[in-house]
């Protein structure tokens, strides 16, 4: 028998714009990432889930999010990346963290993460208190719209080259076995009690076919023996007043306009499921 999951919570993780989120604390060229973790998403789970002092890390740290915040709440960050030009980015987020004062440490390195623990320094293994991370979506979800004299277009929203290794290309039944790899390789780093904690979202596929993303990875994650112990929603979306302001681009309100004219009747995704498991 499965045990029942425990009441929802609510994260108010984006009352300001993600680029307000950024401004000033990472490199402007941070924005050629097409997968950024929202930064106070990142710091809310690190304050809740962590203590100063404690290794909490990303085995898909991108443009080192995780890393970033980490330091500033008086952590030790450890990221990893497959691809050298994010882990490029994050360096350079992670160096500008440290020039601000950032009361804690920062480390990245450049790696495939279902190769753990041998791409880490031994003395990591067996004492992370938080794995952060977030999978990759595909470029169906991410990137920036920019305006052009021949019409809109997407920008920055490609990983790498698909011979990578990246999990972004592949195809889900991929994302998943690579997924599970990664977390069963991070589970080798956590001292026992550590916690993960996993961002994502559902994704449409096409117009009538949603993929539920954050149940597919929960099934991942209690298949590597990690417990469940919370499920949480970080809002996307901004609440005044007892209202929801989206925050969705052009390219999220067309394409629930068009399956609306369709007869689908879809909405906006508002937030990000947040999925809070442990190590025994």
């Amino acid at each position: 028998m499965v045990e029942p999951m425990p009441v929802t919570s609510v994260w108010l993780t984006c009352q300001q714009p993600a680029r307000d989120q950024r401004r000033g604390r990472y490199v402007s060229a941070t924005s050629s990432h097409p997968g950024k973790m929202l930064p106070h998403l990142a710091a809310h789970a690190i304050g809740a889930y962590s203590s100063l002092g404690d290794l909490v890390f990303d085995p898909m740290c991108g443009s080192g999010t995780t890393v970033v915040e980490a330091m500033h709440l008086g952590r030790q960050g450890i990221g990893m990346d497959i691809e050298p030009r994010f882990t490029a980015l994050a360096a350079a987020n992670v160096a500008l963290a440290a020039s601000q004062g950032a009361a804690g440490s920062g480390q990245v390195f450049t790696g495939d993460a279902t190769g753990l623990p041998g791409l880490v320094p031994a003395s990591v293994v067996g004492r992370v208190a938080l794995v952060l991370t977030s999978p990759p979506y595909g470029r169906g979800t991410h990137g920036l719209v920019r305006v052009t004299s021949s019409g809109v277009r997407k920008r920055h929203h490609l990983y790498g080259d698909r011979e990578s290794g990246n999990l972004a290309y592949g195809g889900w039944s991929r994302l998943f076995d690579g997924f599970a790899a990664i977390l069963a390789a991070s589970y080798q780093l956590l001292r026992p009690g550590g916690f993960v904690v996993i961002t994502c979202r559902p994704v449409r596929r096409h117009r009538d076919d949603l993929i539920d993303l954050p149940g597919e990875l929960l099934t991942v994650a209690r298949a590597v023996g990690l417990l469940p112990v919370q499920r949480c929603a970080a809002m996307l979306a901004a609440v005044r007043d007892g209202r929801i302001v989206h925050r969705a681009n052009m390219f999220g309100l067309l394409a629930v306009r068009r399956a609306r004219d369709g007869g689908t009747p879809v909405h906006l995704v508002a937030h990000e499921d947040v999925l809070v498991l442990r190590r025994s």
